[in-house]
């Protein structure tokens, strides 16, 4: 299939996909799993089997829906913000968050004692190790910021295989958050009532979009976006996706902006554009094809997000018992800040978005520093 290269055509299919996944998530066991999480399987197979390109025959489309569209649609989701629910939520994602950071490196240090990947991974299995804990804390800055101090990355294979196996432990681990608050939920009842949307009132709130709200939204947006861009090239200390937010958030609390019709639908659906890209970059082939190194990056990395699941999710429930809020974290920690928002989002939480996003940067904060810890303990 040469067309499968062909940016509107894998757009095309993308756009199928997000139509079925919120259609399929309105049946009798779609609702159980949510659209969310049906778009990101739909995609995970699509790449699998060919389809659309996947994380190692990447089209610059993918790019460019992590470039802008991610922090588009995270703008667009904070303009629907009340500023007085944010108080209750902060410190305790934010304890969460610390807890899930050490639980991540405690995650790769016991991983690393009991699955010995440096007998086939060599000395680089504590640089990977480094590299993991910072991106399952933070991100993937932190992963290339520790990649970089070692010259890792000229080890192409190896550095292109760990972030093939990276792609699909963050996918997994998506798929894990969208799915334990629902399970765990009925045998363990949550001490926060979740508040669930009446059937499809997540997708019809603000259907009464105009003319002139979208092109207000659609101006704000790209304005908010090269404020942010520009901002990070003279402060490159302050991460665009703080100071997006930040327009996002101060934009919502005017009488104009909050008067403008679309900006939730608008944002979700760009929202379920980049989880469809997400899905696509889960290539279990390309784990499969580095043989006996991929499988020991992949139970490795695998076995360490386990561990960091397991003691955030304890600790979290006798603490808190708050399963959504636990899975946001939890996937600001493995995923980031846009994959924690975008879950957020599919529970209808919107008082845990802005919330996400401070715990996400704080990850981007610690990242690095656990991960130089694990190294220098290994």
């Amino acid at each position: 299939m040469g067309f499968i290269n062909n940016p509107i055509y894998v757009l095309t299919v993308l756009s199928l996909v997000v139509i079925l996944g919120i259609y399929v998530g309105k049946t009798k066991l779609g609702k159980h799993l949510g659209a969310a999480l049906l778009i990101i399987i739909f995609t995970a197979l699509l790449a699998n089997l060919k389809v659309i390109p996947s994380a190692s025959t990447s089209i610059p489309l993918y790019d460019g829906i992590f470039t802008y569209v991610a922090p588009i649609s995270i703008f667009y989701l904070l303009l629907n913000i009340n500023l007085s629910s944010i108080k209750r939520a902060g410190i305790p994602m934010i304890g969460l968050f610390i807890l899930g950071s050490f639980a991540t490196a405690l995650g790769i240090l016991v991983s690393w004692y009991l699955l010995s990947p440096e007998n086939t991974l060599g000395e680089d299995g504590k640089i990977i190790a480094g590299m993991l804990t910072g991106t399952y804390t933070g991100g993937s800055v932190n992963f290339n910021a520790i990649a970089l101090e070692y010259g890792f990355q000229k080890k192409g294979a190896l550095y292109a295989g760990t972030i093939a196996v990276d792609n699909v432990i963050t996918t997994l681990w998506i798929i894990v958050t969208l799915a334990f608050p629902i399970f765990l939920s009925r045998f363990w009842p949550s001490k926060t009532r979740i508040k669930r949307p009446r059937e499809n009132e997540e997708f019809i709130e603000d259907e009464s979009i105009n003319l002139t709200s979208l092109m207000w939204l659609v101006f704000l947006g790209l304005g908010a976006y090269f404020v942010s861009d520009e901002l990070k090239r003279y402060v490159p200390q302050v991460p665009s996706i703080i100071t997006i937010s930040t327009l996002g958030i101060l934009l919502a609390q005017t009488t104009f902006v909050s008067k403008l019709k679309g900006s939730h639908n608008l944002g979700l659906y760009l929202v379920f554009l980049f989880l469809a890209v997400i899905g696509a970059y889960c290539e279990l082939t390309a784990v499969i094809d580095l043989k006996d190194l991929g499988l020991t990056l992949f139970w490795f990395a695998g076995f360490s997000v386990v561990v960091h699941g397991v003691i955030t999710i304890l600790v979290g429930g006798f603490i808190y018992r708050d399963w959504e809020m636990i899975a946001i974290v939890s996937q600001a920690n493995v995923g980031g800040s846009s994959t924690a928002i975008a879950l957020a989002e599919s529970f209808n939480r919107k008082e845990l978005i802005v919330p996400a996003i401070l715990v996400g940067s704080l990850g981007n904060a610690l990242g690095t520093y656990l991960g130089f810890l694990v190294i220098y303990i290994l």
